[in-house]
């Protein structure tokens, strides 16, 4: 069956359009360059987000922040095996999921460990790519207190997913 969302989709899509009287192909070039700009627009943003978070990653800086903060994650609750993943999803998506990855081979899919992974990685936000995207395309620059609030959220949220998981 969801095999053909995308081709109905596309189909009414195209119905709508042409009930509308909307040429497609000027609209999908339009909106292909308009899609080219954006890129070129945030690509410097989210190649220094990306960059840091390497250089994170290969310092084993957070390796060390991560041994150093688990008591007081521990004391809130968040498993030892999840503070890197908990110090790196703020940052990026991709680095998570290899995070994630890493749990499963390690704790297997379904113990407690990878279910905390899970759920953290569902209720948490890369805030600091998000941060980075809004800041290039808007004419807000200072973002003084939505970075604070955001990261407080997230260890909030993944407090919550382990306590969730732990009672479940």
């Amino acid at each position: 069956m969801s095999v053909y969302v995308l081709p109905v989709l596309f189909l009414c899509l195209f119905t709508y359009c042409i009930y509308k009287k909307v040429n497609t192909y000027e609209t999908f070039v339009k909106g292909a360059k308009g899609a080219i700009k954006l890129v070129v627009d945030i690509f410097p943003f989210i190649a220094s987000i990306l960059i840091a978070v390497g250089l994170l990653k290969v310092s084993g800086l957070t390796e060390v922040l991560a041994n150093l903060l688990s008591p007081v994650f521990n004391l809130l609750g968040i498993p030892t095996e999840l503070c890197e993943l908990v110090l790196l999803r703020p940052f990026t998506g991709s680095g998570s999921y290899g995070i994630l990855e890493n749990i499963f081979a390690t704790y297997g899919a379904d113990s407690y460990i990878s279910r905390c992974a899970c759920v953290i990685m569902g209720c948490s936000e890369t805030i600091f790519y998000v941060a980075t995207v809004y800041i290039s395309q808007t004419k807000v620059k200072r973002l003084l207190y939505a970075i604070p609030v955001a990261l407080v959220c997230s260890l909030v949220g993944t407090v919550l997913a382990c306590l969730i998981c732990k009672i479940l």
